[in-house]
């Protein structure tokens, strides 16, 4: 089962390594992780995708409020949060089929942030499997290279 967790730490040097090293010595593995300072410079958030079953969970929460520099954790369930993904996707184009993947971003609400005149490059936010469902639909035109942010996440209350 996966899992999202966000952590609340102070902006400090070596946070990250802790918190990475945390997970690797316990043979945890991490799906994506996501890093960048709030409103207040000296906190950061991590956003966390995670797999394990409620007791694993249970465990890495425990674990990671032991540490100096954290000073919050949520586990998130389902619906307490709002999630969002970005991906850059370079998608691989001609004369034909440049339209087809021109309306396709368009349905997808995504932009098209650099053209080219063998490819073009997509940005798009959104959920994790509305951003899967695009990667799906641009492999049948030849995808060239993707970068992807991983999950942020915020709860909803």
């Amino acid at each position: 089962m996966r899992h999202t967790i966000s952590v609340l730490v102070e902006n400090k040097f070596g946070v990250l390594t802790r918190i990475a090293g945390l997970f690797s010595g316990r043979g945890y593995n991490i799906d994506t992780l996501n890093v960048a300072p709030t409103q207040d410079p000296s906190a950061s958030r991590m956003t966390i995708v995670t797999r394990g079953d409620d007791a694993t969970l249970e465990q890495i929460v425990k674990q990671l409020n032991k540490l100096v520099d954290v000073l919050k954790v949520i586990d998130f369930r389902e619906g307490e949060y709002v999630d969002r993904e970005l991906i850059l996707v370079k998608v691989s184009v001609d004369s034909k089929s440049r339209a087809e993947v021109m309306q396709i971003t368009d349905i997808f609400r995504a932009k098209i942030v650099d053209v080219q005149p063998k490819n073009v490059t997509i940005e798009i936010t959104g959920s994790e499997d509305k951003v899967e469902k695009f990667i799906d639909l641009m492999k049948a035109f030849g995808i060239l290279d993707l970068t992807r942010t991983g999950k942020v996440a915020m709860p909803r209350k």
